[in-house]
Parts: C-alpha cells; sequence; structure tokens
C-alpha cells in the first residue's frame, strides 16, 4: 500500500492542483491519501508555510509547489516495485 501525505493551505490553488491531479492517479495505485491543512498550526505552517502543496509518498518527500501527471505515476511506480 502507497501511503500519500498532503500538506495544503485553504484557499491555495496549487494546493487544489495538486489534489485534483492526485484524485485522478491515485486510483491506478491504490494509494491512500491523507490531506494535511496546516493553517492554524504553528509548527507545520514553519515547516511547510513555504511549499505548499507539499506530497510525502511513503514518508519522503516527493513533490512541493507542482508535479505533472507523469512524474507522479513515474514516483509511484518505483513504490510499487519496491
Amino acid at each position: 500500500m502507497i501511503e500519500l501525505t498532503l500538506y495544503t493551505r485553504r484557499d491555495c490553488d496549487l494546493c487544489r492542483e495538486m489534489e485534483e491531479l492526485l484524485e485522478g492517479e491515485l486510483p491506478r495505485f491504490g494509494a491512500e491519501l491523507r490531506r494535511i491543512e496546516i493553517d492554524g498550526d504553528a509548527a507545520l505552517e514553519a515547516s511547510y508555510g513555504q511549499e505548499v502543496p507539499v506530497l510525502f509518498v511513503n514518508g519522503r518527500k516527493a513533490f512541493k509547489f507542482r508535479c505533472t501527471a507523469r512524474d507522479l505515476r513515474k514516483r509511484l511506480s518505483r513504490e510499487v516495485s519496491r
């Protein structure tokens, strides 16, 4: 099982773009997505405030700001083959 964690903010266009991309690609890989909104959490804002959206794949930072469907599929395919 591939576990994805997406750190986001409210009213973030890049975050919505990343979420839409993930919704389209995740069913192919049987991956689970956990979305974490950082607004209002000082520690998370300090860690990720300038980088959102930030996507972690199985606990490792994989993308920040943007990724393409091709890059996401490539990254998730590597996880499947591990």
